[in-house]
């Protein structure tokens, strides 16, 4: 503990050797960086210190973000006593250890402040364990998690807890960080004007990993160097993007490139499709994605766009990469660019839910084959005419079962070849109401 008056002290030389990210880190909510919504003179944890009423939270937010530091910050400013405890680490059995000195504690009158790292690591049963103490109010929990709460923390958990939201640091916040930095350092980075901004991008808003990427420039540079933006490349190498093919990154990067497709942005569509890509996206899932927007989201304004997107799909299949990749953004570029309709996306939903509402009614007689007597003197195929031979190729009959009468479902835009397909079923309806007045 950091009060113990019998702990040895750290020689000065060896605690100046201390990675920058743990010599900067903040002494005071004030100096935290980057989170100012929160811990700002009007943030949200300012303003529960100032009531003197702190409750249980969640901070959800990415790596970098200040999350173990802020919940340090605010156990020392609300007077609590502060437990850590990492859920990749602990079991049930640390779990009763903690709950019990905090019981120990509260029967003194104080009450603590129980830092959970990565709290969604726990499983359902020992999320669970937390409710007793978290309702007692033998703890106040203070949760940190990467990954969206409502999918992976139990619904009674969240409903005893706040959540709050930490942002990735913006190029701001990151260049405050390098500045206190260079204050700590006494020195200033030996790096270009571009090559600074750079190492900035690569910190991809994490806090910690740009003081990291400062401290391997210190490392590198020799007397009097100074890198530009090639040279920072080759010192630092390349910090990988943050995704995680399984979590909220993936699915906020597939979900920007449909998007970008469908408002019909090639450029963005473009640039989410590379991220996905640099970031180790497997090739196929993406086209298969692609094959998706083209059927949902293009239709038949462009039955082209489908034919284009599996040729893309088996050309990956083909070539592999890097080649392939080239095969699946053409593709991507056609999409953004196509004309869209999702009028058979909607069309087919709608015959969905008229099939489920509607049971198993008998279409009509005389569209169902009879290769027995017995169902041919049921009636079945009596009057049913084949088109072939009818005027226009078109006969008008309809084919929807009596009881449920006939629908419309398929309702085509004025736009790409759909234009096309409008004017043909409008004649159709035309040829439909002369041929059966009824």
């Amino acid at each position: 503990m950091s009060d113990d008056l019998f702990a040895p002290r750290v020689p000065e030389e060896v605690a100046s050797r201390r990675p920058l990210a743990d010599r900067l880190r903040p002494k005071t909510l004030g100096e935290v960086t980057g989170q100012e919504h929160l811990t700002g003179e009007d943030g949200v944890l300012r303003r529960m210190i100032q009531s003197g009423s702190l409750g249980s939270m969640i901070f959800w937010g990415p790596p970098g973000t200040g999350k173990t530091t802020v919940a340090r910050l605010l156990s020392g400013e609300a007077g609590l006593a502060f437990e850590q405890i990492s859920a990749i680490f602990s079991g049930v059995a640390d779990l009763k250890k903690v709950f019990e000195a905090a019981r120990m504690r509260r029967m003194d009158g104080r009450q603590t402040l129980l830092f959970v790292d990565e709290i969604h690591r726990f499983n359902r049963a020992q999320q669970d364990s937390f409710l007793p103490v978290m309702e007692d109010g033998t703890v106040i929990l203070v949760g940190a998690t990467t990954e969206n709460p409502s999918f992976e923390l139990n619904a009674a958990l969240l409903s005893r807890a706040r959540v709050l939201t930490f942002k990735s640091h913006d190029e701001d916040s990151l260049e405050e960080l390098l500045k206190r930095a260079e204050t700590v350092e006494s020195r200033p980075l030996p790096l270009t004007e571009d090559a600074r901004a750079s190492l900035i991008r690569m910190a991809d808003g994490d806090g910690r990993a740009v003081l990291t990427l400062a401290e391997e420039v210190w490392r590198a540079a020799r007397e009097g160097e100074t890198f530009d933006t090639e040279g920072l490349t080759r010192i630092v190498q390349r910090r990988a993007p943050v995704y995680d093919k399984a979590q909220d990154g993936h699915y906020n990067l597939i979900s920007a490139l449909h998007k970008s497709v469908r408002g019909s942005d090639p450029d963005a569509a473009l640039y989410y499709l590379a991220r996905m890509f640099d970031a180790g996206e497997d090739p196929l899932y993406l086209g298969r994605r692609l094959v998706r927007m083209a059927v949902e989201d293009i239709g038949l304004a462009d039955p082209q766009a489908l034919v284009i997107c599996n040729a893309a799909k088996d050309a990956y299949d083909y070539l592999g990469s890097p080649e392939g990749e080239l095969a699946l953004a053409e593709a991507c570029v056609y999409l953004a660019t196509a004309p869209k309709s999702n009028a058979v996306y909607t069309a087919f939903k709608a015959a969905t839910i008229a099939a489920k509402q509607n049971g198993s009614l008998l279409p009509p007689k005389h569209i169902l084959n009879a290769p027995t007597k017995l169902m041919k003197g049921e009636g079945y195929g009596e009057g049913y005419r084949y088109d072939h031979d009818e005027p226009d190729a078109f006969s008008g009959q309809d084919y929807f079962p009596e009881k449920m009468g006939r629908q419309t479902f398929y309702d085509p835009p004025e736009r790409g070849f759909e234009r096309e397909i409008r004017k043909r079923l409008d004649w159709w309806a035309k040829l439909r109401k002369e041929r059966n007045p009824r």
